[in-house]
């Protein structure tokens, strides 16, 4: 089967594997579609991951699979199941590493809720939360979204965001404009962005009221956003994560507001001066856990809240073997989020 994996920096190439076989508590699925990931992707690919990668690896973590085989001890997932997340599994012979491993045309999930009733170790089971199953009539394209969304969601809910928050967001890209969808969905007063101009009409459709080009620097922008809310805002979160940028927007955060760096461009490199704030703050550093919000984005996706096609080029997928194509644009910045068709039909 093709797979997508790095070979090293710089280095994207798609390959041939064995199908894996699943285990006693995994099911295999045929990977449908995958979404790219400026944030992990492009770092991994880049060589600018900041955590110790191995290479090579294979990449992918935001695929969707339809389950074709299941293990002997599963029995809460069936044939024709849509899976959350599903991944190919690195090698056994040691020959490559897997980030995930979504962009292959077969992957294995596992049945975590049997594992933990049958009293397996967590740490065997709860890397796997993330395998969920959708409603049968999803599209399996748009649902390459939930990652992002389920991410996004859990991070702004830890946070505190909700009803009658003036929020503001640094960047517009997959995840800035996640965070705007779930502010604006969850009932905040008011929710502006710092992004690229060429994103402002998608944003004000997912609910930003106030838009700002990033390209008018830090003091333009701050003259600009000062007086609105005149207090400051209740949050900021960073969604690119670049040194100087939550720094340089600071002083827009009100006193007792909360700050946050969910972006990975130059992460641990991110400095802040406290005294340029109004006041006391809080640093938010509690990460998320993308499972607790799986409930809530198949229902946000069923009610109309949250809509793939605002991130998606729906009509329009890669095949697997074109992925570095899809990269290519990406860095072009020709779309926000690029569709990976995985499986041969």
């Amino acid at each position: 089967m093709k797979v997508a994996v790095v070979h090293q920096p710089g280095q994207l190439a798609v390959v041939e594997l064995p199908v894996p076989k699943p285990g006693d508590y995994e099911v295999l699925c045929r990977i449908e579609a995958g979404a790219t990931c400026t944030g992990t992707d492009q770092h991994l690919i880049a060589g600018r991951f900041p955590w110790p990668v191995k290479y090579p690896t294979i990449l992918g973590h935001e695929s969707i699979g339809r389950v074709v085989e299941i293990g002997n001890h599963v029995r809460n997932i069936k044939v024709g199941d849509l899976i959350t997340r599903v991944g190919m599994p690195p090698p056994s012979d040691g020959s490559y590493q897997a980030h995930w491993g979504g962009y292959a045309e077969f992957g294995i999930a596992r049945d975590h809720w049997a594992m933990q009733e049958d009293g397996l170790p967590a740490a065997e089971w709860q890397p796997y939360r993330v395998n969920q199953i959708l409603p049968a009539d999803f599209d399996p394209a748009a649902a390459t979204m939930i990652i992002t969304w389920r991410e996004t969601l859990s991070y702004l809910t830890r946070m505190g965001i909700g009803e009658g928050a003036t929020v503001l967001i640094s960047g517009s890209g997959g995840n800035g404009l996640a965070f705007a969808a779930h502010a604006a969905n969850r009932g905040a007063m008011q929710v502006t962005m710092i992004g690229s101009p060429a994103r402002e009409n998608t944003a004000r459709a997912i609910g930003v009221s106030n838009y700002y080009n990033y390209q008018d620097g830090a003091a333009s922008i701050i003259e600009q956003i000062s007086r609105n809310p005149p207090d400051g805002y209740d949050y900021i979160i960073d969604a690119v994560g670049k040194r100087g940028e939550l720094d340089a927007i600071l002083p827009l955060l009100k006193h007792g507001g909360v700050v946050g760096i969910y972006g990975i461009d130059e992460w641990g490199q991110c400095t802040l001066n406290p005294t340029r704030a109004r006041g006391t703050f809080t640093f938010y550093n509690g990460g998320y856990d993308e499972e607790e919000t799986h409930t809530q984005v198949v229902s946000d996706i069923q009610s109309g809240k949250l809509d793939a096609s605002h991130w998606l080029d729906l009509e329009h997928p890669y095949p697997l073997t074109d992925i570095q194509k899809a990269f290519d644009d990406l860095r072009a910045r020709k779309m926000i989020k690029a569709v990976i068709q995985c499986a041969s039909f």
